[in-house]
């Protein structure tokens, strides 16, 4: 269904900069009102959950959780909100993934601000859209694929699980956990032995070695870019 009147928009980042530039381009566009802000996924979930807006303009790698979870946790808690997903990767692998978890919009960073713009008005009409030059068909066809595959281990993993993995996989003790999530360190240790039950890891370097294959962290740390 087409958003009548102006589309709401909430703006997920974690560079500062980057999030004021973001709602200044935005802000400044007809048809378009910006109605808040975040600095990492936790955060953004809330914030969508809160707002309710139209359109979730997110980054792909973020600290606390990443832009494909925070994709997942909206588009089930907060499912008229779509999602346009802004990332420096171009790789097939990590669009297809976004599409998958739910976005609807892929645009990347070195593209035109014009892009943003466009797929902001897109998503929030209920279209796909991919800045130039990704591939449609490729996206089609990965969608396809994925509707008959068997799930991955990251797949059986409940919420919490998925939450604590990628802090844990930050570098984030027990305590951290618990005080990130609200849960008592006690419990966020039950969910780590879980998740690595789960995915058959052995200990923290396997945890981190599988967040860096899965694209959970980013090579040069949670907040960077590969």
């Amino acid at each position: 269904m087409a958003v009548v009147g102006p589309i709401s928009v909430v703006v997920a980042d974690d560079h500062n900069i980057v999030r004021r530039g973001l709602r200044a381009l935005l802000a400044g566009e007809p048809g378009i009102q910006v109605l808040g802000e975040a600095a990492d996924g936790l955060e953004a979930v809330t914030v969508v959950e809160r707002l309710r807006p139209d359109v979730l303009v997110l980054d792909l790698m973020m600290p606390g959780i990443n832009g494909l979870e925070v994709t997942r946790q909206v588009r089930h808690r907060v499912p008229r909100t779509r999602v346009v997903m802004l990332s420096m990767y171009g790789e097939e692998g990590y669009i297809l993934e976004a599409f998958r978890n739910g976005a609807l919009a892929y645009v990347l960073k070195d593209g035109d601000p014009r892009d943003l713009l466009t797929a902001v008005r897109e998503a929030a009409s209920g279209r796909r859209y991919l800045s130039p030059p990704l591939s449609e068909r490729a996206v089609v066809a990965y969608l396809e694929q994925s509707r008959t595959s068997a799930p991955e281990g990251y797949e059986t993993l409940t919420t919490r699980e998925r939450e604590v993995l990628h802090l844990v996989a930050e570098g984030r003790t027990n305590a951290q956990v618990g005080d990130r999530l609200g849960i008592s360190p006690r419990t966020a240790d039950t969910h780590r032995t879980n998740l690595m039950r789960k995915l058959n890891l052995h200990s923290q370097a396997d945890l981190v070695r599988y967040a860096l294959q899965h694209g959970i962290i980013a090579l040069d740390g949670p907040t960077g870019r590969p």
